[in-house]
């Protein structure tokens, strides 16, 4: 690595990480907290718990796959700044909510989000060295395994003293942080070329999206069950304080972090083996669930759950700049993330009605298959992408 390749991935990582962390650990803090505002201060039944977090990912899904995708970059700079500021006013607002204004202000949380995560997403992505822009990827994944320890760690000690409702005003620094540093985030800069434009289309059919897509659906599968149903199962099977609740959550992302340690210092060459080890991990912490009612055991489920969720994330990001141009990767990221919310939209509905019918815990064992299919058509596309061609 070059002199000036070293400067300008030390300034992308002086951006990208605080923002990064500002941005994860608030938006994690609205997916496990809403779901037990929601529970336990408005009576909601978990039909409704899972509608509510598949609307927080529906609205995301509407700004990051269909308006941020098609945006140039000048104009996705603009929505980019412009939501940071409502994801700033909106965020303290949780504090002063109803049963009814619940809805509204996660609508528009997760509409914010969708035009910043995936714009973050590209800008870790620009750097022309593969080496220096998959190392700035997998810096960047683990900035957000740091932001997720440190969310529920923080979350769990205001809880000890403060209500659900409260911890959002706390909170609301995170937001203002990711405020203070949007205007400094890189863009590409998409009219230097003629093929700069990309269909929609072009990019679902590519196998290294369709790679990265299916990679993260084997985990956010499970994950996305977990962030709306895992407190509320921790609190009425063992009856656990709030606290407790963010300190398990805690638990399962230092794990992730030490999965994305593990490839920001040795970057994945090959994709396969570790989406393989991945499911298989995600597939026992599951079955330790459903065969056991033990909180230690639980948590000790958690901690195995934790390593798939640090790497395949960082696994799909890397599939994703591997298989197209760093002008097409707005394109690519914000479809990615779209289709990411596609699966926090249908599993928190379909699993909260079922959860209402056989229970949480039995529900887990629902998630196997759908796992397990999404790891078999991976091994197909995966070979596009598994090896790196630069």
């Amino acid at each position: 690595m070059t002199r000036g390749q070293y400067l300008g991935l030390i300034q992308a990582i002086s951006i990208i990480v605080p923002l990064t962390i500002a941005i994860r650990a608030s938006n994690n803090m609205l997916m496990t907290t809403i779901p037990l505002l929601a529970r336990y201060n408005f009576h909601f039944s978990n039909t409704l718990v899972g509608i509510l977090s598949a609307l927080i990912s529906l609205m995301t899904f509407i700004s990051s796959g269909l308006i941020n995708s098609r945006l140039r970059a000048c104009r996705r700079r603009i929505a980019f700044i412009v939501s940071s500021v409502i994801y700033a006013i909106t965020f303290p607002l949780f504090w002063l909510s109803s049963p009814i204004t619940v809805w509204l202000l996660s609508a528009v949380a997760g509409f914010a989000l969708g035009f910043l995560m995936p714009n973050v997403i590209t800008s870790a992505s620009l750097l022309p060295d593969r080496r220096a822009r998959e190392r700035l990827l997998n810096i960047y994944t683990l900035a957000l395994s740091v932001s997720l320890i440190l969310g529920p760690a923080i979350e769990s000690l205001i809880l000890k003293y403060y209500g659900l409702r409260e911890s959002f005003i706390f909170f609301t620094v995170f937001p203002i942080l990711a405020l203070a540093i949007t205007p400094f985030v890189r863009f590409p800069e998409e009219g230097v070329s003629g093929d700069a434009a990309v269909s929609a289309s072009k990019v679902i059919s590519n196998s290294g999206f369709i790679a990265a897509v299916l990679n993260i659906a084997t985990y956010n599968v499970v994950f996305s069950f977990l962030m709306a149903f895992g407190g509320i199962y921790a609190r009425d099977s063992f009856g656990v304080s709030y606290s407790m609740v963010e300190v398990l959550f805690s638990l399962f992302f230092v794990t992730s972090f030490l999965g994305r340690l593990y490839l920001s210092i040795r970057p994945a060459e090959r994709l396969w083996p570790y989406m393989a080890s991945a499911v298989t991990m995600t597939v026992i912490g599951i079955l330790l669930i459903v065969f056991t009612n033990n909180p230690l055991i639980y948590a000790i489920a958690l901690l195995i759950l934790g390593i798939p969720h640090g790497t395949t994330y960082p696994l799909s990001v890397v599939s994703i700049s591997r298989a197209f141009k760093p002008q097409h990767r707005n394109a690519a990221n914000s479809l990615f993330f779209s289709f990411m919310m596609l699966i926090g939209i249908v599993t928190p509905t379909i699993t909260g009605y079922v959860a209402d019918l056989i229970g949480i815990r039995d529900t887990f064992i629902v998630l196997i298959p759908p796992v397990i299919i999404a790891l078999v058509l991976l091994r197909k596309y995966v070979r596009s992408v598994d090896i790196p061609r630069e």
